[in-house]
């Protein structure tokens, strides 16, 4: 089964952003129409335990039929969000064999750390990331990109919604090496 990782940005490369809300503020009925829409493709959700525990109040129950993985050395079960399962082996052997065994997709939801780590295990078949139209250089928090392999990514779909959203998804090959100048440049 293939695994996406599956971000939200702003155009300067931040997952969120001091005293501005959740998706900047700038989430408007197309993207938020595709999202739901997205969330019925009911991939498997891949997470760490601060995103496990920041995300379950938020969302309540509305993801209970979801099955999720949690990633985490700190947590203790039973965890309190149904049709969870946690994970305390390395994530790459972990993810190598759910992308074996799994009947569904898989895709990341925050866990900056965890889908770097995977990135860097070879395991990632889509890098979907939505970027906003935003910087937040002053006040933005927890850049994505840090510590990232070089990774050399092959558009396999855009799309632009309302306020400025883009949605880019690609397909991830990790360089061992930078890419060597192409024709014209200088």
């Amino acid at each position: 089964m293939e695994l996406m990782i599956d971000f939200i940005t702003s155009l300067d490369g931040y997952a969120a952003a001091e005293g501005w809300p959740g998706w900047w503020g700038l989430e408007g009925p197309e993207y938020l129409g595709w999202l739901g829409e997205d969330a019925e493709n009911q991939a498997a959700l891949l997470m760490g335990a601060n995103t496990y525990r920041s995300l379950r109040p938020y969302v309540g129950d509305s993801m209970d039929d979801t099955p999720k993985f949690v990633f985490s050395q700190t947590l203790t079960e039973p965890l309190e969000w149904r049709n969870t399962t946690l994970v305390r082996d390395d994530a790459a052997t972990a993810v190598r064999e759910l992308k074996r065994t799994s009947d569904r997709p898989l895709s990341t939801i925050g866990s900056l750390s965890l889908a770097r780590s995977l990135m860097s295990a070879g395991l990632v078949d889509h890098f979907r990331v939505v970027v906003f139209p935003v910087i937040t250089g002053k006040t933005g928090r927890e850049r994505i990109y840090d510590g990232y392999p070089d990774v050399a990514l092959e558009l396999t779909e855009s799309r632009v919604f309302d306020n400025g959203t883009h949605l880019l998804d690609y397909r991830p090959r990790l360089l061992d090496a930078p890419l060597p100048p192409g024709p014209g440049s200088a």
